[in-house]
Formats: structure tokens, sequence, C-alpha cells
């Protein structure tokens, strides 16, 4: 993890508020159904720049940066793409600003 990048990916409150929302889709996102019933793959990128009402390209843009630093893992069925929190690398950035 690339600590400096990871900071600079959550200094946009838009990015922030997606990490958010993909902590409880269900919750965030009201024509929210799991892609696959045994595999929770994410959130859709549709659902995501429905929500937001940015840009198509500014919501792409975003998650590739979060992708990118490993905020979020990213799994293409078709011609779809979703979107997840990466857990692993949250809870690590979290133990990170514990030791600061």
């Amino acid at each position: 993890m690339n600590q400096v990048e990871v900071f600079k990916a959550l200094g946009n409150k838009n990015r922030l508020q997606i990490l958010t929302w993909l902590k409880d889709p269900e919750q965030h996102f009201i024509d929210y159904t799991p892609a696959c019933k045994d595999v929770d793959v994410g959130v859709c990128v549709g659902h995501i720049h429905k929500k937001s009402g940015l840009t198509q390209s500014t919501i792409s843009e975003y998650l590739a940066v979060l992708h990118r630093v490993g905020l979020v893992s990213a799994t293409r069925i078709g011609q779809w793409t979703y979107y997840k929190r990466n857990e692993e690398t949250i809870s690590a950035l979290g133990n990170l600003i514990d030791t600061i």
C-alpha cells in the first residue's frame, strides 16, 4: 500500500462518499441486488453513477483511483463492472493511522 497515494485518493469528498456507500450497499442503493447469489462482487458502476449525480467519466475516474490504490476491488461480469470495498486495505489503513 502506497500510503501517500491512499491519502491523496481519500482527499476527495466524492471518493470518500463512494467508499461510504459501498460499506452498506443495501442501505445506500435502493435498487441494489447482488449480481451473483453466491459471491458478493459489489455494486455496478451504473448504480454508483446514478446515485452520485456526477458524469459517468468522473465516476469512472474516481473508481479507477480508488482501485489503483487498493481501496476497492473491481469485478467485470459481461459488460458491467462491479466495485466493492477492499476491507483488508481499509483495515491496514486504520492500523497505520493508529500508529501515527
